[in-house]
């Protein structure tokens, strides 16, 4: 069996990881969502949305019904969301969302990957002025007016929508406080969301040469193989 088949066995395995480390996330966000907010997606709407992502994700609908069930019950453990500021090498700031049962166990570890790819982690707080948290969502662009949707969308705490062209899907930016009221206006116009959440998203970005976006690239694939680590933010273009 020769390097052809070694190269796309590598390939199968790590999207394998991916699914997994998805599912993971996903998991996790079905335990918060269910805590704070209860198990009937119809009255929950983060609980709705994160559905919809595991349907984007190809999650097995029995994979998120037994999520759900799971985090209904008392002997589920809590998930406290803390973020983490750091910088990664050749100055690129990074924003580290995760999810842990263990913050010991997590901000070690991510302090040990920092240390030992070249980074360092900062103060909580130290990078809000580089990122706007903002309400994003993704649905079809087939048959939809953007300049019509755009101005709708205003009225909920809609700012810009975009056409992603791979995917003939608009992606629609809001405000972080109107990720309800943008939900709530979709669903109602009969819009199927084909994915939501919130993204951090840098106000400015810095350039680096290839060598050097390969030394932060190391850093950011390593922080996100941690299975306490939800999403990596970083102004790196």
């Amino acid at each position: 069996m020769g390097r052809a088949f070694e190269y796309r066995k590598a390939r199968k395995m790590k999207r394998w990881g991916q699914m997994a480390k998805t599912f993971t996330r996903i998991g996790k966000d079905i335990v918060i969502a269910v805590k704070n907010g209860g198990p009937d997606p119809d009255t929950n709407g983060r609980l709705r949305a994160v559905i919809q992502n595991a349907k984007a994700a190809n999650m097995p609908k029995d994979n998120v019904e037994r999520a759900i069930k799971k985090a209904s019950s008392k002997e589920q453990e809590d998930y406290k969301e803390i973020v983490y500021e750091a910088y990664a090498p050749h100055g690129i700031a990074l924003v580290i969302e995760t999810a842990t049962d263990n913050h010991n166990r997590t901000v070690a570890n991510i302090r040990s990957y920092l240390n030992k790819l070249g980074g360092s982690l900062g103060t909580q707080g130290m990078l809000d002025f580089m990122f706007d948290r903002k309400s994003v969502f993704r649905i079809s662009a087939e048959g939809v007016d953007q300049e019509e949707l755009e101005f709708e969308l205003i009225d909920v705490g809609g700012e810009e929508v975009e056409l992603d062209e791979e995917t003939n899907q608009y992606v629609i930016y809001g405000e972080f406080t109107a990720f309800g009221a943008i939900q709530k206006f979709l669903e109602e116009k009969g819009y199927e969301i084909k994915q939501a959440e919130f993204e951090r998203i840098p106000n400015d970005y810095k350039e680096l040469t290839d060598e050097e976006v390969a030394d932060v690239e190391k850093l950011i694939e390593r922080i996100e193989e941690d299975d306490d680590v939800q999403n990596v933010y970083h102004n790196m273009r």
